[in-house]
């Protein structure tokens, strides 16, 4: 067992039989989720697995080979809780993997019948998630990938496989392949926003970004949410363009986006679930960084064109020293992303569309 497994809770892999995984939202995360299945199920090809999800994930993963999903909406009260626990009252695991650090998380733990309960070490697990498990995964200043496979290795599972295949089928590719039908030119999809506003690069500085790839004869698509924040960002954009671009902001169900992602030559995003979905499906990203440090969110394994000004922002907005920080630390100001510059960005872009130049 690994350094961060309790001994009293230690199990032996050949007598699991069953193992519950919970991981709730968001798609980023659902995505980096998937590779911690393929490896428990190559190491413990015994064992059913169980992934508790929220509806919304369960919608880009369904029909995820080998895995039996119980789907619920987030509890947002006493009565869902109590719903809850009559639906998992006879369920029983060998194994929970509480993969979600969050107070509504959190309180689902009590209610699925395991002897082991993992966890993420003291300094990740948010709202004493450590009250409600008995194990904890080492802690370490990894990405959060590689946080999620620490489950797997702390049960003892040494050989991790990275394989991220989604079950897209054969309707979202047609969907996708008819979105790109009559355009020309390399296909570049722009997610402008994340969840947070803080994290958004301006909507003056995608424009001319925009601008300048379809002088080039790139084709350009619009992603997105259909949130208030995010419409508004998009909409800034357009209000900036001269050519007109398709927009299919708040329009495509999970699998679509990542069928469309798929067909796509790029991503340009910020630090956002569909960075992960991207990478998931073999498509280069373009990330923008500077919130948070992209070797903790990035695109895994994928970093050679991210753009990340995060160690500039801690000097020069929190003047701090970002070698001294603490982990999570976080650059809560709107000057972060205003460090990107465009230019940087399009040569981003010419690396991954065309070469030397765009």
């Amino acid at each position: 067992m690994s350094a961060g497994m309790k001994p009293d809770k230690a199990i032996e892999l050949k007598n699991i039989r069953r193992i519950a995984v919970l991981r709730l939202s968001a798609l980023g995360d659902i995505c980096m989720v998937v590779p911690v299945i393929r490896t428990l199920q190559q190491a413990l090809p015994q064992a059913q697995i169980t992934w508790i999800i929220s509806r919304p994930a369960y919608n880009l993963v369904e029909g995820l080979d080998g895995v039996e999903f119980i789907v619920i909406d987030k509890p947002r009260g006493p009565g869902d809780y109590l719903a809850l626990r009559k639906r998992l009252q006879h369920e029983r695991f060998d194994v929970l993997l509480a993969m979600q650090a969050a107070l509504r998380a959190n309180l689902i733990y009590p209610l699925i019948q395991a002897p082991l309960k993992i966890g993420f070490d003291a300094r990740r697990a948010r709202d004493r998630q450590d009250w409600f498990t008995n194990a904890a995964i080492p802690f370490a200043n990894e990405h959060l990938l590689d946080s999620f496979l620490a489950f797997a290795k702390t049960l003892g599972i040494e050989n991790t496989v990275i394989d991220w295949r989604l079950p897209i089928g054969d309707a979202e590719r047609d969907w996708a392949r008819q979105q790109l039908a009559g355009g020309t030119g390399r296909v570049v999809i722009v997610n402008p926003a994340a969840s947070k506003a803080e994290r958004n690069w301006p909507a003056e500085r995608y424009a001319e970004v925009i601008t300048q790839l379809q002088a080039r004869g790139a084709q350009i698509i619009l992603t997105g949410g259909a949130n208030p924040e995010e419409a508004a960002l998009i909409q800034a954009i357009e209000r900036q363009l001269v050519i007109p671009i398709k927009n299919l902001a708040g329009q495509t169900h999970p699998k679509q986006l990542a069928a469309l992602l798929e067909a796509a030559d790029c991503l340009l995003a910020p630090d956002t679930g569909p960075v992960h979905m991207a990478v998931a499906v073999g498509t280069p990203v373009v990330g923008l960084y500077a919130v948070a440090p992209s070797w903790l969110s990035g695109p895994y394994r994928q970093r050679e064109y991210v753009i990340d000004h995060y160690d500039q922002a801690v000097r020069e907005i929190l003047g701090k020293d970002p070698q001294t920080v603490k982990w999570g630390t976080r650059v809560h100001d709107a000057r972060a992303m205003q460090l990107i510059t465009v230019d940087e960005v399009l040569e981003r872009l010419s690396a991954v569309l065309e070469g030397p130049a765009l």
